[in-house]
């Protein structure tokens, strides 16, 4: 059976805050309802003072969405871990890890967006070894055992519930991620398709003599709306899904990869390129796509629209898939 993934980023441009009070709690009544019809996971992310609102609080988010629903995984891809404090992230995943039952899936990343380091206060040139640190430290402070950190004993509490940890994943489209990930035994999420990066990560796990695995994009993961009507849904719809892929386009470089890697202009020209698919359900069957990643809230789309291409999902695509 295909992986099927909720994905909410809560982008709202423009949107007052009791607009955004309401798509926050639509979010929360649609995840409820992925979780009741059988969806696997719900992905979230993390970017901080962005002026269309997007999501900077993943774990908040992630915490409401755990207590609202009781199946389903929480996905945080990515947090970007040099601008979070490594003693309070391990105990805010701890506290969610008991809470959920061990549901919470973090995929920690150093993020490619130096405005938001000056932001934060810290120095962009020093994200490869805050990564280790925070990396070494989440590890260790999971153990409930006293350690050194910085100088001082520290000792962290709760322990989590999942054993020997929480699930926690490496991300990123370089070497250097994929050489962290292996040299502390912890599982490779690459931010595209890169096999040759998925073979360099399994060559440092054998040079470091640990054990690990790669949860990778498919070579096609495109993001989908469902509708009935997809002429008439990119007509009305199809600004908002041109404002998140502009979004993205503008915090890219050569050298960053994404799944999400879109050089469209236009909405005609997003909907040719195909990363950005409003499919029928037959269509959205017919795909045979390993990877299902719904997106029924993107770049601002209305939230009664959302809510149809999530129920027509639910209810005309998931039980359809592995026939």
């Amino acid at each position: 059976m295909p992986v099927t993934v909720v994905r909410f980023n809560l982008v709202a441009p423009g949107a007052t805050p009791a607009e955004l009070s309401v798509r926050y709690q639509a979010a929360l009544e649609m995840a409820a309802y992925a979780d009741e019809q059988g969806v696997t996971t719900l992905q979230t992310e993390e970017h901080h003072g962005v002026e269309n609102n997007w999501l900077p609080s993943p774990f908040v988010f992630a915490g409401a969405v755990l207590g609202a629903t009781r199946r389903l995984a929480v996905t945080v891809s990515a947090v970007i871990g040099p601008l979070h404090d490594p003693l309070r992230l391990a105990e805010d995943i701890a506290v969610l890890d008991l809470l959920s039952g061990g549901r919470l899936v973090t995929v920690a990343g150093i993020g490619y967006r130096p405005e938001e380091y000056a932001r934060a206060g810290v120095e962009w040139t020093r994200r490869g070894r805050l990564q280790d640190e925070l990396l070494e430290t989440v590890l260790r402070a999971w153990t409930g055992e006293e350690f050194e950190y910085r100088g001082r004993t520290v000792r962290v509490t709760p322990r989590p519930a999942t054993a020997p940890h929480p699930l926690l994943l490496v991300g990123g489209s370089s070497r250097a991620a994929a050489r962290r990930a292996a040299r502390l035994g912890l599982p490779f999420f690459p931010s595209a398709h890169l096999p040759e990066l998925e073979a360099y990560y399994k060559e440092r796990l054998v040079e470091y003599g640990t054990e690990g695995w790669t949860m990778m994009p498919g070579a096609e993961t495109p993001l989908l709306h469902i509708s009935e009507d997809p002429d008439r849904a990119w007509a009305l719809y199809g600004g908002h899904f041109l404002h998140e892929a502009r979004t993205y386009a503008s915090w890219q470089s050569g050298d960053i990869r994404s799944a999400v890697r879109s050089g469209a202009r236009t909405v005609d020209e997003l909907r040719d390129e195909g990363v950005y698919r409003i499919l029928t359900p037959d269509a959205c069957v017919a795909q045979g796509l390993d990877n299902l990643v719904l997106h029924p809230l993107a770049g601002g789309m209305p939230v009664e629209e959302g809510r149809r291409s999530l129920r027509l999902f639910c209810e005309r695509v998931l039980p359809r898939l592995g026939e």
